[in-house]
Formats: C-alpha cells, sequence, structure tokens
C-alpha cells in the first residue's frame, strides 16, 4: 500500500492561525489534489477544537469543495453529540452524491441528541465509546438500506424502483431506534468511508466499522497489533483499513515522519497543518511529495472513489 496522506483544515471566518477561509480552502484543495493528497478532513466546530473562530459545517464546505475541485475526497467531522443517526446518514451520503464517490465521514465520539434522546431504548445508557459503536453501526447499515440495484427507471413499464429490494434496518439498541431505510440509493463507492479516532475509541471499538482509523504519536506504538487482533475478532482483515499518524507536520522532518510510519506500521499520515493559508500552501508543496516519494505532481483524480485513493479494497455497489 503506497503512502496515503489526509489532510486536516478547519474552514471558516479565520481570526487566528488555526481557521482558514473558504477562497482560501479552494486554492488549498487544488494544491493537495495536484499533489496527491486522498482526502481533506474538514473540522466541525461544534466542540472546542482548538480553532480561533468558527467553522463552517463540514458537509457544505465539502460539497462547495467538490464542485471546484472534485477530483479528492472530503472527509467531513460529524460528532455524535446533537446529530441523530438518520439525519447525519443522509447529509453524508448526499455529499457523497455530490462528491461521485469521494466523500467519507470522520465520526467523533460524543454525546446524544434531542431527537434520538425522546426515543432511546435505554435512557440512562451513557458511555461515549458504545454510544460511538452503535451510532456507527447504524450508518453503515442506513447506508446499505437502499441498493443501488433498486434503481430501475423503467419509464415503459413505469417502474422506478424496485421495492422489494429496499429494506427497513429496523434497528433498537441502548441508544437509538432506527426504522429506515434511507430514501436514496446508495454509494458508488458502496458506501461512504468511516474515519475514526484512536483515544477515546480503542482499536476494539472501532474494528467493526471503521475504514480509516487515525492515531496520534502518543498511543502509535501497538496501535497496529492491537488493530489487526480487533479486525480478526470483528471477521475482518488488517487490509481493510487505512491506519494514519496524525501529525503536524510543519514540526517534522519527512524522513523522520516515515521512519515513525515506518516502525509503527503506519499507512499514511493525517497532516494537521496551521499558520494561515500560505503556511498550509508551502507545507503541502514541500511535504507531501517527499511523504509520498512521487517527486512530482500526482492526482487523485486518477482514482474513481475515496475509498481507492485512500488504498483501501473497493466495495461492490451494496446489492439486496
Amino acid at each position: 500500500m503506497s503512502t496515503t496522506i489526509q489532510l486536516a483544515l478547519a474552514v471558516g471566518a479565520p481570526t487566528g492561525p488555526a481557521l482558514v477561509s473558504l477562497a482560501d480552502a479552494v486554492v488549498i484543495a487544488a494544491v493537495a489534489e495536484e499533489f496527491g493528497v486522498a482526502a481533506i478532513r474538514l473540522a466541525d466546530g461544534s466542540a472546542d477544537d482548538g480553532a480561533t473562530g468558527r467553522t463552517l459545517d463540514p458537509t457544505v464546505v465539502g460539497a462547495y469543495l467538490a464542485g471546484v475541485h472534485g477530483g479528492i475526497g472530503y472527509v467531513a467531522e460529524v460528532p455524535t453529540s446533537h446529530n441523530a443517526p438518520y439525519n447525519a446518514a443522509r447529509r453524508v451520503l448526499s455529499l457523497d452524491r455530490a462528491t461521485g464517490g469521494r466523500a467519507g465521514v470522520a465520526l467523533r465520539a460524543g454525546g446524544g441528541d434531542e431527537v434520538s434522546e425522546a426515543t432511546a431504548p435505554d435512557p440512562g445508557a451513557s458511555d461515549p465509546v458504545q454510544r460511538w459503536r452503535e451510532y456507527a453501526h447504524v450508518l453503515t447499515r442506513l447506508w446499505e438500506s437502499f441498493p443501488r440495484t433498486a434503481l430501475i427507471g423503467d419509464q415503459e413499464a413505469g417502474i422506478v424502483v424496485r421495492e422489494s429490494h429496499i429494506k427497513p434496518i429496523s434497528h433498537e439498541g441502548a441508544f437509538y431506534r432506527v426504522a429506515g431505510p434511507l430514501d436514496g440509493p446508495s454509494s458508488v463507492q458502496g458506501r461512504p468511508v468511516v474515519v475514526a479516532d484512536l483515544g477515546v475509541l480503542d482499536a476494539t471499538a472501532v474494528a467493526e466499522s471503521a475504514d480509516v482509523v487515525v492515531v496520534d504519536r502518543e498511543r502509535a506504538a501497538g496501535a497496529d497489533a492491537a488493530l489487526a487482533k480487533a479486525l480478526r475478532a470483528a471477521g475482518r482483515s488488517r487490509e481493510d483499513v487505512a491506519l494514519l499518524g496524525r501529525v503536524e507536520a510543519a514540526l517534522d522532518d519527512p524522513a523522520e515522519l516515515l521512519a515513525w510510519a515506518a516502525e509503527h506500521r503506519l499507512d499514511g499520515f493525517e497532516l494537521v497543518l496551521t499558520g494561515g493559508a500560505a503556511a498550509v500552501l508551502t507545507a503541502l508543496r514541500a511535504l507531501v511529495p517527499r511523504l509520498t516519494a512521487v517527486g512530482s505532481a500526482h492526482p487523485t483524480s486518477a482514482h474513481s472513489t475515496l475509498r481507492s485513493a485512500l488504498g483501501l479494497p473497493e466495495l461492490m455497489a451494496v446489492a439486496a
């Protein structure tokens, strides 16, 4: 698997070095696409993420940027807090359609939402890790509830969809009661990519649903082995998931980063770049070619989906 790069970006009204404007994000996306960055992770500012200023809704930003630069993936951060899973599934799948199968969600562990709490099967349930696991499970099942094969579009017979192929998920867990199905077809990449951060979550928690796992320096040691073990227990393979190391790349030497990745069997990096748009652009141009060992521009537009750009196995479009 080649070195995968994901760029973390906070887009909003910049009043400090952590945020960039929407206009600057357009320029950054162009450079990131040119140099082979697989995806841009768009920060959600509903919680304290260290950003100074107010971030724009990441699904809206992703849709806007995809309309200008559609050859790169967009991963929208969505916290479980204040986001009902059915609504989140619809928003992210809409972004996936708008990007032609180049979308994902970085699901953040948190609290609940007013809609779900009104019908929660277990009102006393509060563990954020268990909530994340159930939420991610609901997302993936919803994304599979309306297979693309259900779309017929037979004008002569007057049949738009095969309703028998569309199945409610009828989920009832500790935190959520979701009937489903979604009201639109599944993704051309099977389903949108799910990104998980190790920290509050451990390898066991993310093994069932995550496609990309991000780990910081303090937790990198042993992360690969723990993830491989958890994936086997979940009936999956280590090759099904990309393990990325989160780094503030402006502070690191590329050779040292590559050595760190090799030591801990990382598949790539999530670059957290701050200092304003100019600093982000400088770091992208200087570091990404050296980290990916391509030496020159390597457009992600050669990949048909975000899964392909991340080096993940392609999922077939979900069938009944």
